[in-house]
């Protein structure tokens, strides 16, 4: 996990007293970073629970729940600096609405960081067969998506980068390597597909 959050600092840069949207955020496993680094965090979600679990795990005073979807977003136009979303698309078969929208709400100058599974994995491929074999696996249904599929469903061109390059069963100082590797030649199937996008 510290991979991702690696990555998903580099590319979301949260700054002291910014207002950042966590847009399916469940627990808030990656809020709990943004929020250290001084931002305030608006955690978005369908599930009641999951909001709850998140505001007794998080600090009250940089955290706000919100239970709502992420196709209908309940803001403003150009209301937050920056807007996040990790590992949540998975579960939405819509997701050009769901990133218009996040698009919609963010400031202009502002970016948009989206983290989903990448169907291109061996990581995707494990999942797909869990959801086969478990009829109530929570991946059953889920939404994967390559690198490219990914990219082209923003309106404005952005970068796009993968992690999680090693199999989970690694050997840790191996895995680093072989996630240092990765990450500098650019493979394209890595378990997480980030995409960040500035807004004009």
């Amino acid at each position: 996990m510290q991979c991702e959050r690696t990555l998903i600092l580099d590319l979301l840069q949260p700054q002291k007293n910014e207002l950042i949207l966590d847009a399916g955020c469940g627990t808030g496993i990656f809020t709990r970073t943004v929020i250290d680094h001084g931002s305030q965090v608006v955690g978005l979600d369908l599930s009641v629970p999951m909001l709850q679990y998140a505001c007794g795990a998080l600090p009250a005073p940089g955290f706000t729940p919100v239970a709502a979807d992420m196709l209908a977003l309940p803001f403003t136009d150009n209301q937050f600096d920056k807007t996040l979303s990790v590992t949540a698309l998975e579960f939405i078969e819509d997701a050009g609405t769901a990133i218009d929208e996040l698009f919609r709400i963010t400031r202009p100058k502002g970016c948009m960081v989206i983290a989903t599974l990448n169907s291109l994995s061996p990581w995707a491929e494990r999942r797909r067969i869990e959801a086969r074999a478990k009829d109530h696996s929570v991946f059953k249904g889920a939404y994967f998506r390559s690198p490219d599929q990914l990219s082209v469903l923003a309106p404005v061109e952005g970068m796009i980068k993968t992690a999680i390059h090693f199999a989970n069963d690694a050997d840790p100082s191996e895995a680093r390597k072989i996630e240092t590797d990765g990450q500098k030649a650019g493979v394209q199937t890595g378990a997480f597909v980030i995409g960040r996008w500035r807004k004009q």
